[in-house]
């Protein structure tokens, strides 16, 4: 009963998600390989949950949510979301985003949004605040003349900008302002899921915690989900109800954050954590340093891609890919030895 009433809370689910992208060499522009840049990634997320999303630069954290929101069209797999857009009486059922064309796609659209990374090239300069922030209902035909503008003005409120500030343009305002209104965007649409692309990487501390305690008031206020992609593994603990970890394109763990950060089961999660400052100068952190470069997505390794650089990798490592399986409720991993691990207590 449990295990059912947990399926049913699940507002997206990722099945063997694939995104390749051609290289291409020659006048003719031959295709002569792919970068890996997603690579059998599943995942799912439960209504009114955050999932963190981690791991190296360039890792695919991105690239998979601009896939799940098809700004990229992924190569396989398959994206199953609780949508209420298509049914005649509002109610909430599971369709896959990859089979929908392309109007039936824009009509999903308006419950899913996306908060980029970098606050000054995602604002149009050439359009106002009110513009920027009303350009999604206009898209979707959702309110016109004084509606739209009470809309924009709540929204403004919502995260802590003024009224006035709705007749001024993004290069007026500072990083955090200008991350403000592309939250305020994001909401537009009154969406269910907002996949947050790296939200305060490109801010300043302070400004962080601020932006970091509106996503979270927000997210109670608006009954919202998030997809939480970061690589500051502090920012995804304070945030986050779970934690997936991506290397090269693959999700290598997938537990919530107490186990994950506490008893991680995947030797490369158990090195990016014994690399997180701790706050405090008595501590003597074991900084596990992991050896060779992280693996190239267009010529990845064989086997496990984690193998070159894992202390505990084995010739079995190097031979077979390693199945994604359950070692305990809700903790999955994709490692030869980590049950083995897991029971020695390493």
């Amino acid at each position: 009963m449990a295990e059912q009433e947990r399926r049913d809370n699940i507002l997206l689910e990722v099945r063997g998600l694939k995104k390749y992208f051609p290289i291409q060499r020659g006048l003719l522009r031959r295709t002569v390989g792919y970068v890996r840049a997603v690579d059998d990634v599943s995942l799912y997320v439960r209504e009114g949950e955050t999932l963190g999303l981690v791991g190296e630069s360039g890792c695919g954290k991105t690239t998979t949510g601009r896939c799940i929101i098809r700004l990229y069209e992924p190569t396989a797999g398959q994206i199953h979301f609780k949508t209420t857009a298509l049914s005649p009486n509002g109610d909430p059922q599971m369709v896959d985003l990859l089979s929908l064309d392309k109007e039936r796609m824009k009509t999903v659209r308006r419950e899913m949004a996306m908060i980029f990374q970098d606050p000054i090239n995602s604002l149009n300069p050439r359009m106002t605040v009110f513009d920027i922030i009303a350009e999604p209902m206009e898209i979707h035909g959702m309110g016109r003349g004084p509606e739209v503008e009470e809309t924009v003005v709540r929204l403004l409120e919502h995260v802590g900008l003024r009224p006035e500030h709705m007749l001024r343009y993004p290069h007026e305002f500072s990083g955090g302002q200008r991350q403000r209104i592309g939250i305020a965007r994001a909401l537009a649409l009154n969406p269910r899921l907002v996949i947050c692309d790296e939200p305060v990487s490109a801010l300043d501390v302070s400004i962080q915690a601020q932006t970091l305690n509106l996503l979270l008031d927000l997210q109670k206020d608006f009954g919202l989900s998030y997809i939480f992609i970061a690589h500051d593994l502090s920012v995804v603990q304070h945030v986050s109800d779970r934690v997936a970890v991506m290397y090269v394109g693959k999700v290598v763990e997938v537990a919530d954050v107490e186990h994950l950060y506490s008893r991680p089961l995947h030797p490369y999660t158990e090195a990016l954590l014994s690399a997180v400052p701790k706050p405090d100068p008595l501590y003597k952190s074991e900084r596990i340093l992991m050896q060779g470069d992280v693996a190239d997505p267009a010529n990845p390794p064989s086997g496990c891609y984690f193998h070159p650089r894992c202390r505990y990798a084995q010739p079995i490592c190097e031979r077979e890919a390693p199945e994604f399986r359950e070692l305990e409720p809700d903790h999955w991993v994709a490692c030869h030895r980590a049950g083995e691990l897991h029971l020695k207590g390493v």
